[in-house]
């Protein structure tokens, strides 16, 4: 047998075969004292040896280079010139002159504890690194955050209003959180109320605030929801966030007159989701009773802040309501934001595309004056196109093609039966497709849009009218039919943020956006522009 291959010798037979002096002295005066007073004297060999099993450390031994010496001594001879051999020894001198000189490398020492059949258990040594990273539960973009801190000036001084004008698909909704709870910590207890319109985007708001405040927030709070059948219901609402459509609480005040004066008193900020629309007379009204403390603060959120792309003064009573104060996104060496979120990987970069169909219809002297009249297609108009055979073809075709080398496809349709027919074509020949609108249950839409932001090779187009423009959130969908001529560039912008979402906000690299159009009616194409479009009329900071 092999020097290396043989057992070595243990160290608890060491302990038994040394003299009694020598295990007290690895005891301790402690130890032994305390053994002896056990005893009722001196403590016997058997108890002292059996405690030095247990109490003695070989790790301790082995360090001090006298214990350790006096210790080998005690190894029988042959047993000595092994161990000499494990540890390299080459006979150029005695193995007590070798052992005596060894190094005791780490190496080593494991091979000294391997002859005497110990394994030394410890915890295992950690490196620790001297830089780590933290990351954020509920973190912001640099863009985002700096956004967020211009807020925050305007929001607690002069005016206390400002708007925040964020480009669609780049989360306005999650600084909106930030700054709500922000606001939140810094006064206990107080209730900032969110206010917009729709049920998707009521419910995306709520949901968004319990999963920031879960992880920004340090206490308790309510989250109220107010819209459709739940009721407007104040009592003990004191601290937290109230999430009410702005029709409900226009209908509460109707039944009960104190009830703004009621919320009004516990609320210090009023959050306008879809700030565009904050001008409506009824709508304003709302905001107006909810400001009035002088400790009141209003943001707004938008990626569109004016009313309309031509109507200039429409847009100046807009900025007027907001103190003619919006912060805007600014990225250093960019003149246009959106430019630089497109290549930062924070927007997906759009290709937009028009597929015309010629419906063959003839505007006559009043449509043409209808169209430069107002700031939309005139209902009548949409519906006669929805209708025609050529634009329904023309759409059925875009999305066959797009169904090719997209999986998600959002189709905007121009009225309900609109949906509802280009659907049933679709379903077929064999397109996996749903729809969903104002009409559709709410378990229903549910279920449909739960579906399709779910995983799946399968390509899926979900159809909407009217309801998926705002507060909808399918970042994996990459593109977008609009079947819906308008002149509106809030709504065209709206329609396009749906599948404009980058890759390091969840979403695609790029994005295709497929207007269909009539060559005679206008049409909008680039969302960077759209971003700017109302510049001239905001004091921007």
């Amino acid at each position: 047998m092999s020097a290396a291959s043989s057992p070595g010798y243990p160290f608890q037979e060491v302990l038994e075969q040394a003299p009694l002096t020598y295990v007290r002295h690895l005891l301790g005066d402690s130890a032994c004292s305390l053994l002896d007073l056990l005893s009722g004297g001196a403590a016997d060999e058997a108890l002292l040896r059996k405690v030095a099993a247990s109490a003695v450390s070989a790790e301790a031994v082995m360090a001090d280079p006298e214990d350790r010496s006096a210790f080998l001594a005690l190894v029988p001879a042959p047993k000595r010139r092994e161990l000499a051999q494990r540890l390299g020894w080459d006979g150029s001198a005695s193995e007590d002159a070798f052992l005596s000189k060894v190094e005791w490398s780490a190496e080593q020492k494991r091979t000294l504890f391997g002859f005497l059949g110990l394994v030394v258990e410890r915890a295992s040594e950690t490196r620790v690194s001297p830089r780590s990273s933290a990351t954020p539960a509920y973190g912001l973009f640099p863009h985002q955050r700096r956004a967020a801190s211009r807020v925050h000036k305007l929001l607690y001084s002069g005016e206390r209003r400002a708007v925040l004008h964020l480009p669609t698909g780049v989360g306005k909704t999650r600084t909106g959180m930030n700054i709500i709870c922000d606001h939140l910590r810094a006064h206990e207890p107080t209730v900032v109320v969110w206010l917009a319109r729709g049920r998707e985007l009521l419910e995306q708001a709520a949901g968004e605030f319990e999963r920031a405040w879960g992880a920004l927030g340090n206490r308790d709070v309510s989250v109220v929801r107010m819209w459709g059948d739940t009721p407007a219901d104040l009592e003990g609402v004191t601290d937290g966030l109230v999430v009410l459509s702005v029709d409900k609480a226009v209908a509460a005040a109707k039944a009960d007159p104190s009830f703004y004066d009621r919320l009004a008193l516990h609320t210090t900020l009023t959050v306008f989701d879809e700030a565009h629309q904050a001008i409506a007379p009824t709508y304003s009204r709302v905001v107006e009773a909810l400001t009035l403390r002088r400790d009141a603060s209003l943001l707004g959120l938008t990626a569109t802040p004016g009313r309309t792309w031509a109507d200039i003064s429409a847009d100046e009573k807009l900025s007027e309501f907001f103190a003619r104060q919006k912060v805007m996104l600014e990225i250093d060496g960019y003149d246009n934001p959106v430019t630089a979120l497109i290549e930062q990987g924070y927007l997906a970069r759009p290709d937009f595309r028009t597929v015309a169909a010629s419906s063959g219809m003839e505007l006559s002297a009043a449509d043409r004056r209808a169209v430069a009249a107002t700031f939309d297609l005139p209902e009548g108009m949409v519906e006669a196109l929805a209708a025609n055979e050529q634009w329904n073809l023309q759409v059925v075709r875009t999305i066959l093609d797009l169904a090719e080398e997209h999986r998600r496809i959002i189709l905007f349709a121009a009225s309900v039966e609109h949906s509802r027919l280009l659907v049933a074509t679709l379903s077929a020949l064999g397109i996996d497709a749903e729809q969903v609108t104002a009409e559709s249950p709410p378990r229903h839409r549910d279920k449909v849009i739960a579906r399709f932001k779910g995983p799946s090779s399968k390509p899926m187009v979900l159809s909407n009218f009217g309801v998926l423009t705002t507060g909808f959130d399918a970042p994996a969908a990459s593109a977008a039919v609009i079947a819906r001529p308008t002149r509106s560039l809030v709504l065209y912008s709206q329609m396009v943020g749906r599948v404009i979402r980058g890759p390091k906000a969840g979403g695609t690299s790029t994005c295709d956006v497929i207007t269909v159009i009539d060559p005679d009616l206008p049409g909008f194409g680039d969302v960077a522009q759209a971003f700017t479009n109302w510049e001239d009329v905001w004091s921007n900071r």
